[in-house]
């Protein structure tokens, strides 16, 4: 894996998103201004700040769900600002939300097979008529769905309801729905929400085990420093919706601005 400068910038070549000077306005509020990120393919990137730094927000543009006031975003040298969520998925951008946000009244089988009929390949008359390839593609994507909840763990929770299932595996579901999808690039709001420190340990080695299995590069969002510090081999820092800080975990740590931006300038004096 290519090695990144302390800037946080890495070589053109070895980018698989290059987020440049973006933008996104609500009305008059500035909810994040002139945000410049670059993850390299393969990587494992962090992007950390206070609540309300703007880090949700600039998941919503790479994913279409808000179309950016200024900036550009290239994936993997496609344009994304002005596409449509489901294109921006179709090209292999995926992501969980702060929020779990599961189909909670159906199965935990059907909420992985749901996003892996974005690959079905066949058209809605076969489905409807159960007609042509409809019944071999639908038996081969049920074995694919079944295959990742094994590697999940959620096997024999398949025919439960999505919603009776305890907080972290659905926290686990909820990323392998998202990797049904076959993204390149895997997008993680805030995974650890919620989950106590064994939790929080289970989830780094199986951030690390997806990246490592499915080839993929992973950008999250988090809170727990033990979990961003712990598996993030690059980290963006945002405070009121600007970039603060850039670098590997070690520099992060030590940068007064960051923990100024967390602690707060009485609390750094105090120390």
């Amino acid at each position: 894996m290519p090695n990144a400068p302390h800037n946080g910038q890495n070589s053109v070549t070895s980018r698989i998103l290059d987020v440049q000077d973006l933008t996104m306005m609500f009305g008059g509020l500035r909810a994040v201004s002139d945000f410049t990120m670059a993850v390299p393919e393969g990587g494992l990137y962090g992007l950390i700040g206070p609540n309300g730094a703007g880090k949700t927000t600039v998941f919503n543009m790479i994913t279409g769900i808000y179309q950016p006031t200024e900036g550009s975003i290239l994936f993997d040298g496609t344009e994304l600002g002005c596409l449509p969520p489901h294109a921006i998925t179709r090209l292999g951008v995926a992501r969980t939300f702060q929020n779990i946000r599961l189909f909670q009244n159906l199965s935990v089988l059907d909420n992985v097979r749901i996003a892996y009929h974005t690959h079905a390949g066949y058209h809605l008359l076969e489905a409807i008529g159960r007609l042509g390839r409809y019944d071999a593609r639908d038996r081969a994507l049920t074995e694919q769905a079944q295959e990742l909840l094994e590697v999940f763990g959620l096997t024999r929770r398949e025919r439960e309801l999505a919603k009776n299932l305890p907080y972290g595996e659905q926290r686990r579901l909820e990323i392998a729905r998202a990797l049904a999808l076959e993204p390149r690039l895997l997008l993680l709001d805030e995974p650890a929400a919620g989950m106590n420190p064994t939790e929080s340990e289970s989830l780094m080695e199986l951030i690390h085990f997806v990246r490592e299995r499915y080839r993929l590069t992973i950008l999250l969002i988090e809170h727990q420093m033990r979990v961003v510090m712990g598996i993030c081999e690059w980290i963006t820092v945002m405070d009121f919706g600007q970039v603060i800080a850039r670098g590997t975990a070690q520099e992060i740590q030590s940068n007064t601005r960051v923990i100024e931006a967390y602690l707060g300038k009485r609390s750094m004096r105090e120390r």
